[in-house]
């Protein structure tokens, strides 16, 4: 079992370490294909691992295994130790069978890129990070899984860094992750300083008596999974993420990146239950993005960018799950939306990939006339986010609507909170399915298609030097659903996101629930009429959203009011990104200036002028000695010796 942990954890490593080291030595295809079984190679060894440990009892689910002691300090001890326990092997089958289905669609999707190689080594080492991060035996390698993983994302959301967008957004993903990043690193020194040790779970247990110090932590660790997760206030950069390529949107949406900030709370959730004010504001902060990121999404025209907001709703309500105390309940809707999420991304890239690259959903309407099988696969996306009978987010999301009626005056708020977000979700979820796929052919695809007998005698590049297509972006155009390579990962997941959520039915059985109780017992525990009333209302309002999506952009029978300030606010996203831009960077831009210009233009530089001035004027005068005349030679050397034998004779 450990063995194949280590298999799990290092086969995407290896390569992208091989894809790397051999550089042109393999071809595009042949890195296409490695990368692609090495994170298959995971998925199987994860599954030995579950397989094992589901033979053991749950009691003695925990088996650490560390290969060398990497720091030692006193009685600090910090070894590259892994923990295989019910979460990190839940975490790990979910990362590596998602994350092969997508590494699988690159591989049609980014045929004929120049930097094919590159972009293959990049997702291997993205899945490395994240497996590295959820099988992290202590809080050390978690925060280097951490950093990693950041550190894949800024180069695979600028992957086309000719484009300055691209180069834009990674910087920008990276400069808020670091803010998270940087809270996460006190909290660790705080548990250091205290407890002497940062491995799974002894650091966790800060004891009574410490409300500061444990408040401090989970203050510290939230900041952390807030930035990394894309919720209040620090969500800004995922939306611009959409500047990678369409594959990468789909990993980090569905399985890494914005999910680690879920597994960071429930795998510490101990510390979070000691600072239940804490815990209370994550789920508070987690119904306050899944209400916002519901709201922008309903004006948003980029394709990618309405199931970005979604990714960010949808992690709102983990966090709510989590911040309420049901955590397998969080990790449960972490799972389906790993697989609808996934499949809606994909599904759009079969769009765009057809489209040369067009992300404007205005210009798209009709085609699901000509994709038949994206828009079923699109529509079964869209209802299971939506979270309707019999599809996956029915089963997951609406136990984490019940688990918020579990738990007083507060969790009623955020009941309606949820509630509100399901309807948000059926409006904006089929205005994007309504707009898109059915209807009239749009002018911009009728040209599209008027030019594609000449289009499929062409090859795709990505890096053409024509500049009507567009650079950097997905420009091989066809007319069908395209390669094998890239539908058969969308109708595997387009299967899961129908049947994924009967893992689990609260009322009748839950094995995900008993297979992660001994990591994270549940504070929330709602009753089977909480669950019924639950799943009524979401399931109502749900529908509701649909028929207003469908009274307004499918018949359109409906007009909608425009109301200027709401829709400015809506498409400016709250003003977030003008609010930091006047918080932050204009200050320091401004404090930047003007110590250029009174300290260091004046003190340093000039200190630096001043004194090459004075060597430079010592030269000149030493250089006026130099006369090139014998009888000024021997006056200066009388002079000198006169000036020596009185000194002498002054001394004595």
């Amino acid at each position: 079992m450990i063995v194949a942990a280590w298999i799990c954890l290092v086969a995407p490593l290896a390569a992208a370490l091989l894809i790397t080291l051999l550089g042109t030595g393999v071809s595009r295809r042949g890195a296409a294909y490695l990368a692609t079984t090495s994170v298959l190679g995971s998925f199987a060894a994860a599954a030995v691992v579950f397989a094992k440990l589901w033979g053991e009892s749950p009691d003695a689910r925990s088996h650490p295994s560390t290969v060398w002691e990497w720091l030692t300090a006193g009685s600090f001890h910090v070894g590259l130790r892994i923990l295989v326990d019910p979460l990190s092997v839940f975490m790990m089958l979910v990362v590596s069978g998602v994350g092969f289905l997508i590494v699988a669609y690159s591989i049609g999707y980014m045929d004929g890129d120049d930097e094919e190689r590159r972009y293959f080594a990049y997702m291997a080492l993205f899945v490395f990070s994240m497996l590295l991060l959820v099988q992290a035996g202590n809080l050390v390698i978690l925060l280097a899984g951490w950093g990693l993983v950041g550190l894949c994302s800024y180069l695979l959301i600028g992957f086309w860094h000719e484009r300055p967008a691209a180069i834009a957004a990674a910087k920008k993903a990276f400069v808020m992750n670091a803010i998270g990043d940087a809270t996460m690193a006190l909290a660790f020194f705080l548990l250091i300083q205290h407890r002497q040790t940062l491995n799974f779970p002894d650091a966790f247990a800060v004891g009574p008596g410490h409300g500061w110090l444990v408040n401090l932590v989970a203050l510290g660790l939230l900041g952390g999974a807030v930035a990394k997760s894309a919720q209040l206030p620090l969500q800004t950069w995922l939306p611009d993420a959409m500047e990678g390529p369409t594959p990468v949107s789909a990993l980090i949406h569905a399985a890494t990146m914005v999910t680690a900030g879920v597994y960071l709370i429930v795998r510490t959730h101990a510390v979070f239950e000691q600072a239940p004010r804490v815990q209370e504001l994550a789920a508070g902060l987690g119904a306050g993005t899944l209400l916002m990121a519901g709201l922008i999404a309903l004006v948003q025209t980029d394709i990618k960018r309405v199931i970005a907001y979604s990714t960010m709703s949808q992690i709102g309500y983990m966090f709510l799950g989590a911040g309420l105390g049901a955590y397998a309940n969080a990790e449960f809707h972490l799972m389906t939306h790993a697989f609808f999420k996934a499949l809606l991304f994909m599904a759009a890239g079969l769009v765009i990939h057809a489209l040369a690259g067009e992300q404007d959903i205005r210009k798209m309407s009709g085609i699901g006339r000509l994709m038949p099988m994206t828009r079923l696969a699109f529509l079964i996306g869209s209802l299971a986010l939506v979270g309707l009978p019999p599809f996956a987010g029915f089963f997951s999301k609406d136990s984490i609507i019940a688990a918020a009626m579990d738990r007083g005056w507060y969790g009623y708020v955020l009941f309606a909170a949820a509630l509100a977000g399901t309807f948000l979700t059926g409006v904006y979820a089929f205005r994007l399915f309504f707009i898109v796929f059915p209807g009239e052919l749009s002018p911009f695809v009728q040209e599209h298609l008027m030019r594609g007998s000449h289009a499929a005698g062409m090859e795709g590049a990505h890096g053409e030097d024509d500049a009507s297509r567009p650079h950097g972006h997905d420009v091989h155009e066809h007319t069908g659903e395209g390669p094998l390579s890239m539908t058969a990962p969308v109708l595997i997941l387009a299967v899961l996101s129908v049947i994924g959520g009967w893992i689990q039915f609260a009322p009748l059985w839950h094995p995900v629930s008993d297979w992660l109780e001994p990591v994270a017992r549940p504070l929330a525990e709602p009753t089977n009429t909480q669950e019924a009333l639950a799943s009524l209302f979401a399931f109502l309002l749900g529908l509701a959203g649909i028929a207003v999506a469908w009274m307004v952009y499918g018949t359109r029978r409906w007009r909608v009011p425009k109301y200027a300030f709401a829709q400015r606010m809506l498409e400016h996203k709250f003003y977030f990104d003008e609010a930091y831009d006047y918080a932050f960077y204009r200050p320091a831009v401004a404090l930047a200036q003007g110590l250029g210009r009174w300290i260091e233009g004046p003190f340093i530089g000039g200190g630096i002028r001043e004194i090459a001035r004075a060597f430079r004027d010592a030269g000149l005068s030493t250089s006026r000695l130099q006369t090139g005349l014998v009888r000024t030679y021997a006056l200066a050397i009388a002079a000198s010796l006169a000036v020596i034998t009185i000194v002498f004779v002054a001394v004595r």
